[in-house]
Formats: structure tokens, C-alpha cells, sequence
């Protein structure tokens, strides 16, 4: 049987998004895998930890390349963005509140880089007059972030259809700050 590194992750991932203490036997048993195995590929809690974050940077610099946010309509291109990170949002929602990430350098060279682009995009759309010059395009990010792992949350618990995941975030999040046309 062979260890499909990615397959651990993403499972370790969405255990740890709701329960973010359990223990690496727990781990173990919601990847299908055995605490040896687990522990050969991620000798701690630490390196499984630090492989999550080095693969959520991974996916969603990927999910921005997809979504192409340097592209046309800067609307559209929220929208775009949204519906690619819907997939990893289990990442994210996990990423997002992992306080042992932000000491390393790596990890955060990488958000850093996803930062800047997703700022850019906010920008771009504040330059043309359809994005709220009043609240930041750091902010902005933080909200877009916040939203998309309170989606994966508000799934994992079946409070969300899946399908609904993306309209919801792209509605409120560009309810709030497009100016208002009259």
C-alpha cells in the first residue's frame, strides 16, 4: 500500500480545523494510516504541522493561478478566486488560526507572496471605483480569508450545502464592499 503524502494531509487537515488538539494517534486514525506510518513521513506533531502549511501556501498560490486574479473585471475576478479556494478551504480554515506557522520564515515568505497578490486585486478594484477606498486591501484579505474557512466550518458541520459555499462568501463579501450605485 503506498502513502499518499497529500491524502494524509488533507485528512489530518480537516481534523485539525475542528479539533485542533488532537493527538497524532487521533490524527493517525482519520488518515487511515498507523502512528508508525504517520510518524515516519512527519517525525512530530511540529513537521506535520509545518508539511500542512507548506501545502496549504502550495494550493492556494495554485488556486490564485486558476483563478487568474490578475485578469479582467476585478468583480469577477473576486468571484473567480472564491470559487477556487472552496476546495482547500479546509486548509485554509485550519491555516488560518495555526499560531506555529507565523515563526517560519518559509511559510510566511509564502503567505506573504498570496498577500500581495490578493491585495493587488483589491486595489486594482479600489483604482477603479468599484471596490470600497474606505476599507483596506489588507483587510479586504483578512475578511475574504475569514469567510472562506467560516464556509469549510459551517460545511463540516452541515449548516452550509457545499454548493452553496462559494455564492455565500462572494455575496457577503462583495455585499460589503462595493460602493453602492443608486
Amino acid at each position: 500500500m503506498s502513502f499518499d503524502r497529500e491524502q494524509v494531509l488533507r485528512d489530518a487537515a480537516a481534523l485539525l480545523t475542528r479539533r485542533a488538539t488532537a493527538s497524532l494517534d487521533e490524527i493517525a486514525r482519520a488518515a487511515g494510516v498507523s502512528r508508525a506510518t504517520l510518524h515516519r513521513h512527519f517525525p512530530g506533531r511540529e513537521a506535520l504541522v509545518r508539511a500542512l502549511g507548506a501545502l496549504g501556501v502550495a494550493q492556494t498560490e495554485e488556486r490564485l493561478d486558476a483563478a487568474r486574479v490578475e485578469e479582467g473585471d476585478p468583480v469577477e475576478a473576486v468571484r473567480r478566486l472564491i470559487e477556487e479556494a472552496i476546495p482547500v478551504s479546509g486548509f485554509l480554515a485550519f491555516l488560518y488560526g495555526e499560531n506555529q506557522l507565523y515563526d517560519d520564515a518559509e511559510l510566511n515568505a509564502g503567505w506573504a507572496r498570496i498577500d500581495e497578490r490578493v491585495s493587488a486585486l483589491f486595489h486594482r478594484g479600489q483604482e477603479q471605483g468599484l471596490f470600497r477606498y474606505d476599507l483596506t486591501p489588507a483587510w479586504l484579505c483578512e475578511a475574504l480569508y475569514a469567510l472562506i474557512a467560516a464556509s469549510a466550518w459551517s460545511v463540516q458541520d452541515g449548516k452550509m450545502a457545499p454548493r452553496d459555499s462559494a455564492r455565500m462568501v462572494g455575496d457577503l463579501l462583495l455585499g460589503g464592499m462595493l460602493w453602492e450605485r443608486s
